[in-house]
């Protein structure tokens, strides 16, 4: 996954927007759903949103250039507490702002794959939080329609490395799809999800 993948899409604003849309879903989050299942294998609300917190975190860091062993276990266990709202706003908000620094998509990112450069990574953590919007949308029963624009520029940088991405173990296999499936339902079965 270190090559370079040159796509027409303005990744820090992207990304920064399937952040809001995702956040969205997190505010949506009651107590009493925490425990309910989601599209992910093993997960369930709780750990969906933990996992979005820490990778949020992880972005805000290793981006801004540090290593892994620089933030050592920081971001081990439970990162939501009792306010997975707050934790969220706050994670998504340091996640944003470091892709939009000067030199961020040039600079390497010390990433458990890499070292990648900042445009790589952050078109990871696009998809990343895309489409864990849509399994946190299924899981609680809200409407998981994702703005079209998000899913096409979504398309635009996961079509390039699809081979790398399915052999990288972070998604299921792809599903097939019928012939006039939208762009959506062709985005998530390409990402291994779907009914």
């Amino acid at each position: 996954m270190a090559s370079v993948v040159q796509v027409p899409v303005d990744l820090p604003g992207v990304h920064a927007e399937a952040l809001e849309v995702t956040g969205r879903y997190v505010e949506a989050v009651s107590a009493d759903r925490l425990h309910d299942p989601t599209p992910c294998d093993g997960w369930d609300v709780h750990a969906l949103l933990n996992h979005l917190v820490a990778g949020n975190w992880w972005a805000a860091e290793l981006a801004a250039g540090r290593t892994i062993p620089d933030v050592g276990d920081r971001f081990d266990g439970d990162l939501v507490g009792d306010d997975p709202q707050g934790a969220y706003r706050a994670s998504a908000a340091a996640a944003a702002e470091v892709f939009r620094r000067p030199g961020a998509l040039d600079r390497p990112c010390a990433v458990s794959y890499g070292p990648v450069p900042g445009a790589v990574y952050c078109g990871h953590r696009f998809i990343d939080v895309l489409v864990h919007g849509w399994d946190l949308a299924v899981a609680i029963g809200a409407d998981p329609a994702l703005p079209a624009h998000l899913v096409d520029a979504c398309w635009e940088v996961v079509t390039p490395q699809a081979e790398l991405l399915a052999g990288s173990g972070m998604f299921a296999p792809a599903r097939p799809v019928p012939f006039d499936a939208d762009a959506q339902v062709r985005l998530l079965a390409l990402l291994g999800r779907g009914d």
